[in-house]
């Protein structure tokens, strides 16, 4: 961040007006807070300053003070002489100050953009109209606001390589790079994969990768995101869409636990791209690569698309009433997911209370990389701690369900989103109980099961998810499911209808946060609206006082907001 960790406020004059920012913030974003945009390509608020693209020049000025007295130097009508520096200075690398003038629009400093920007243009291709960054480019924009809107020059550009594969997913068009270095900077700070740099000398300097490396960890397509030009693409996206085209949705990473925010690009029903979205309480401005492609296997032909009882398509209602009749019967064993929405896990936690069943949860983990990837590949298993769904963290797998089914103890499996290779079930287990299965593609559980309901993406539908912080945070549905099918939620509810002997009624998420707000709990008092987009840090007091942190051999560190397993020994 460009903010030195304080919330002190200053006085600056911001061209001829006296404004307030943080100390130590830089011009760039010190003059963003008050509507004015200082054009810049090389700066990016989470990257190390590098000052090399020119663009941000501005001019400032400091109150005089005689260096012998210290005291203010006036002018004939007794106001402190500001003095000026005498070139134009980089906003990107100049922290604000106490009484600093700044001129963000004034004569010199349009012509040092205007010169700037003619000094980009000399070699760069003119290709807008078939570059993949069109509608999304700085350059494009900048030249068009700060451009001469002619060139002088007549000598022949420069050709440099193009379409070079830098990794499995980047591809570079060296023509149009400007030499920012964004993308050198965040494979240095921010991936800790040191491979990329500059080669040659003036208008031939060149991006590439260093000898025997490759452009290949899995933040790679972070570097296209935050190039300001066309020269970094992706290949899986490139030119297969404008992005004018596209509707953008909030969403949130399923990946793991981190829940990174990010952004669906879609058109028509079909999802084209997931970009970052800036959360500094999460993500900052970044994510996997890994996690962008989750919406792929939703367009396999392996997904469930029909409401079945006993292998025969039904509708939602006759397959929910079909459910809540077979769970009626008792003995009920639910093995939950924590890939479930906080609203699809309170009306699970709903269905258990009304069946008397145990809830297990199966443990989903895989090697963390310390930045936006965890070891908790799921991403709402603290939801269901503090929903109650479950009392104790998810185990490996659920090998003494086994016994249970064996000795006729449980009759009714309702499995959420499970294989049988993750549940330490055989088939044959399954073949001596009922199985309601709930999930988005066909495997040995929905082979076996009486009743199957499909459920839809996180790309399909609204809902919200905690994360490893215990920051509540939601998402909306950014295309539509496969035709004929609803929510989980709104399954569930005509199930928890049906087991209560009532009318079943639909309603939206914003009815079923209202009933989960009324709830004892960490969501007491919540409702949908009450969610900002940014999400909402739970009460970190009311989390640790829990019974379940006190009584299940877990603990809560505020400091470090993580639910982990302690030995009880050392209590």
């Amino acid at each position: 961040m460009s903010v030195n960790g304080t919330s002190e406020m200053i006085t600056i004059n911001l061209d001829g007006h006296e404004v307030e920012v943080p100390k130590g913030m830089n011009a760039i974003e010190a003059a963003k807070l008050h509507g004015k945009e200082i054009p810049h390509y090389c700066y990016h608020p989470k990257l190390s300053i590098a000052g090399n693209c020119r663009m941000c020049l501005i001019e400032m000025g400091m109150p005089m003070r005689d260096r012998g007295s210290g005291e203010p130097i006036l002018d004939d009508n007794g106001i402190q002489k500001i003095g000026w520096s005498p070139k134009p200075v980089i906003g990107c690398a100049t922290d604000v100050s106490p009484g600093m003038h700044l001129r963000t629009d004034s004569k010199s400093v349009k012509e040092a953009r205007n010169g700037v920007t003619e000094f980009l243009l000399i070699n760069h291709p003119l290709d807008c109209p078939i570059c993949d960054q069109a509608g999304e480019c700085r350059l494009q924009e900048f030249s068009a606001d700060h451009g001469r809107g002619y060139s002088r020059f007549i000598e022949d550009k420069n050709v440099k390589p193009k379409r070079t594969v830098l990794g499995p997913r980047v591809t570079l068009d060296d023509e149009r790079c400007i030499l920012c270095s964004r993308c050198v900077r965040f494979s240095q700070e921010v991936a800790k994969d040191d491979v990329l740099g500059f080669v040659d000398r003036g208008t031939y300097s060149t991006l590439t990768c260093y000898p025997g490396k490759e452009l290949a960890n899995n933040y790679s397509l972070n570097t296209v995101d935050i190039c300001p030009v066309g020269a970094l693409t992706s290949t899986d996206f490139r030119f297969k869409m404008r992005v004018w085209f596209l509707k953008r949705t909030n969403s949130i990473c399923t990946e793991s636990s981190v829940g990174a925010n990010t952004t669906v690009w879609s058109r028509e029903g079909k999802i084209y791209r997931i970009t970052p979205r800036r959360n500094d309480a999460v993500n900052d401005t970044w994510m996997t690569d890994s996690g962008r492609d989750l919406f792929k296997p939703y367009e396999s032909d392996n997904r469930l698309t029909h409401y079945t009882v006993d292998g025969v398509h039904k509708s939602p209602e006759v397959t929910a009433k079909a459910a809540a009749d077979i769970l009626a019967a008792g003995s009920v064993a639910i093995i939950a997911s924590a890939h479930s929405t906080v609203e699809e896990q309170f009306l699970l936690r709903e269905i258990a209370q009304e069946t008397e069943a145990s809830v297990s949860l199966v443990k989903h983990e895989g090697d963390g990389d310390g930045i936006l990837l965890s070891e908790d590949r799921s991403p709402n298993m603290r939801g269901a701690l503090l929903n109650g769904l479950i009392a104790d963290l998810p185990a490996d797998d659920l090998s003494s369900l086994a016994s249970q089914i064996a000795a006729g103890t449980v009759k009714t499996l309702l499995i959420v989103n499970e294989g049988l290779e993750r549940l330490g079930l055989s088939e044959s287990h399954l073949s001596q109980v009922k199985v309601i299965y709930l999930g988005a593609f066909a495997n040995a559980v929905s082979q076996n099961a009486e009743v199957v309901i499909p459920s839809l993406s996180v790309f399909e539908k609204d809902g919200s998810f905690v994360n490893q912080n215990f920051r509540l945070q939601k998402f909306f549905s950014a295309v539509p499911g496969p035709r004929g099918l609803i929510s989980e939620s709104g399954f569930l509810a005509m199930v928890v209808a049906g087991l209560a002997n009532e009318q079943a009624r639909s309603f939206g998420i914003a009815q079923l946060w209202d009933k989960i707000g009324q709830c004892d709990g960490v969501f007491h008092g919540l409702n949908w609206q009450k969610i900002p987009d940014e999400g909402l840090a739970l009460d970190a007091g009311a989390i640790a006082d829990l019974n379940f942190v006190e009584t299940k051999n877990l603990k809560y560190n505020p400091a470090s907001p993580k639910l982990v397993e302690i030995d009880s020994s050392g209590i």
